[in-house]
């Protein structure tokens, strides 16, 4: 097996320290555990949220006073977007590193607590002024809409949680490579450890944003601020941000899901060149989002459109890739016909069964992804409720539909217990509702988009307008979308609950994927990240340099700061 290199060595050396769980030091389980905790426990806060935006934009539900719609959306957006996938991707790839690299540096544990801390102590601090009410800014926290100095306070805690846990990432892949010279890195460690530097290069941005701008102006410390700054700023992240869960769920497409079919990883090359090109090219993606602001003249937005684009490439060679892996392995147990393959796959098991799904909705998100970066399409659905279907593709289905399909090996991998057949029938039951779910919601989202429905508002009638009452209809199914979902939820949490806590005790593997070819290994300077983190600085200094340059030399006044109801 070519993706785990001496671990068998290192974890006999770690047993004589720490007890092994499931074969990983009991340390390195009980970080990721803690950090799967949290993340389901914000799926469920940020499910409730969102059920409920869905009768309250629908007109099914009418609020009372105490909390406000807008307050509801801030909660499931930074519940879900930011505490969600922040710690189930950390919790994920810290065991799997742990499981390909025989364990966990003792510094990556120190920082990994200290971080997990910290990205705990504000999330509790954003959640609380969410819900009082004095945090009504939406997922994108936009200036110069302004909420309580404290809540960028949580935000910045959570923040520097995530740049610990990458740092402690470091450390491990650092001296993994140290005591094997000579040896690529294994293909999980090489996905960890991009995602964590793609993390870096987006929370560089958000940093200079809340702590540099943001807090100063939050405390009053400065009397206005430039909101374009801020929007780019936010969207060098935020996009960046979607790419991060995009990447650590690919990782189990390309390395887990050939064990799991009982094939191979198609090619190690391919998939290292794919993960290379989505760490250079990603960050200046997010000027797709700003196709419509002032202040870029046509010329960069030209540029960005093409550097956005950039990331189709990859997306493109996953695609190529997955159908290979997959026909391989039907081909490898005898069958000759054209599509026969297909029906030789695991359909039964809920771990493949979750993955094929995201695969297949990750088709109109990424069809969906390029009319978004298209500058004169982008025109039509810009802020429109499509933006919001995109967004429940891509991260609502396409990514946790992939999370909760690792969480079905991961779970019982961490807790030493099995995956019954009862618990397997519901968990692709669980599959089958969230994708129902996601269809109702995100269909509707797409369809009222184009009729021009707005996202970001309550429920409103525009003073009777008769275009707004075509909308109507859809925003129903919306709400029926979210019912459904909302059971999805439930379903996954006591499945979750049984895994991690009763299902029978029994030996669940981590799904590690060997390589088809072993002449199709990537030469060794593909480990040189020195040279693709030189490249990435390089492709955001090209988009970013001019208009943050433009933008800082006084074009703007300024805006004091507007509160949202």
């Amino acid at each position: 097996m070519t993706h785990i290199t001496n671990a068998s060595a290192l974890h006999e050396r770690k047993a004589a320290d720490a007890e092994l769980v499931a074969g990983i030091p009991k340390r390195d389980f009980r970080l990721s555990m803690a950090n799967l905790f949290i993340a389901f426990a914000a799926l469920l806060l940020g499910g409730i949220a969102g059920l409920l935006q869905g009768f309250v934009r629908s007109g099914f539900l009418e609020l009372p006073s105490w909390i406000s719609y807008y307050a509801l959306l801030t909660a499931h957006g930074v519940l879900l977007v930011l505490v969600l996938s922040s710690f189930f991707s950390i919790g994920y790839l810290y065991a799997g590193t742990s499981r390909v690299l025989g364990g966990l540096a003792p510094k990556t544990i120190a920082f990994g607590w200290t971080g997990f801390g910290l990205m705990a102590l504000g999330t509790a601090i954003a959640a609380f002024f969410i819900l009082s009410g004095d945090a009504n800014v939406l997922y994108t926290f936009y200036t110069p809409m302004q909420a309580n100095p404290w809540f960028y306070v949580g935000l910045a805690l959570l923040v520097v949680g995530i740049l610990l846990n990458c740092a402690g990432m470091f450390i491990t892949y650092q001296s993994w490579r140290k005591r094997n010279p000579g040896q690529l890195t294994p293909l999980f460690a090489f996905f960890a450890n991009a995602v964590f530097v793609l993390w870096v290069l987006a929370s560089l941005f958000i940093a200079v944003f809340v702590v540099g701008m943001v807090i100063p102006w939050a405390f009053g410390w400065a009397p206005t601020i430039d909101p374009m700054i801020g929007r780019t700023m936010f969207w060098a992240f935020g996009h960046t941000l979607v790419n991060i869960w995009m990447l650590t769920s690919i990782s189990a497409w390309y390395v887990s899901m050939p064990k799991i079919i009982g094939g191979k990883i198609f090619s190690d090359s391919l998939a290292r060149v794919a993960v290379v090109i989505l760490v250079v090219a990603n960050v200046p993606g997010g000027f797709h989002h700003q196709i419509l602001d002032p202040g870029l003249s046509v010329e960069l937005k030209f540029l960005h459109v093409i550097q956005t684009f950039m990331i189709i490439f990859p997306s493109l060679m996953t695609a190529f890739a997955m159908l290979a892996t997959m026909e391989r392995a039907g081909r490898s147990k005898g069958v000759t016909s054209l599509l026969g393959w297909w029906k030789v796959l695991p359909w039964s098991d809920a771990r493949f069964f979750a993955l094929i799904v995201a695969m297949f909705a990750f088709i109109p998100a990424g069809l969906g992804g390029i009319i978004n970066a298209s500058n004169q399409v982008n025109q039509v659905v810009h802020n429109s409720i499509w933006v919001t279907g995109h967004l429940h593709l891509t991260v609502g289905t396409t990514v946790m539909l992939t999370f909760f399909g690792v969480s079905y090996w991961l779970i019982p991998f961490l807790t030493g217990r099995a995956m019954t057949k009862t618990l397997n029938k519901l968990a692709i039951a669980q599959t089958i509702i969230w994708a129902s779910g996601m269809l109702l919601m995100s269909g509707a989202m797409h369809a009222n988009g184009l009729l021009g429905s707005p996202r970001r508002t309550a429920n409103t009638t525009y003073n009777n307008h008769s275009e707004a009452s075509g909308w109507a209809m859809y925003e129903t199914i919306m709400a029926m979308g979210g019912v459904v979902l909302f059971i999805g939820i439930l379903l996954l949490i006591y499945i979750w609950v049984q895994l991690a806590f009763f299902a029978p005790n029994g030996k669940t593997e981590f799904p590690i994927g060997e390589d088809y070819n072993e002449k199709d290994r990537s030469p060794l300077f593909m480990d040189r990240w020195s040279i693709w983190v030189t490249l990435a600085f390089l492709s955001i200094a090209i988009a970013y340099v001019i208009p943050l340059w433009n933008f800082s030399t006084g074009h703007n006044p300024g805006s004091p700061p507007f509160l949202m109801p």
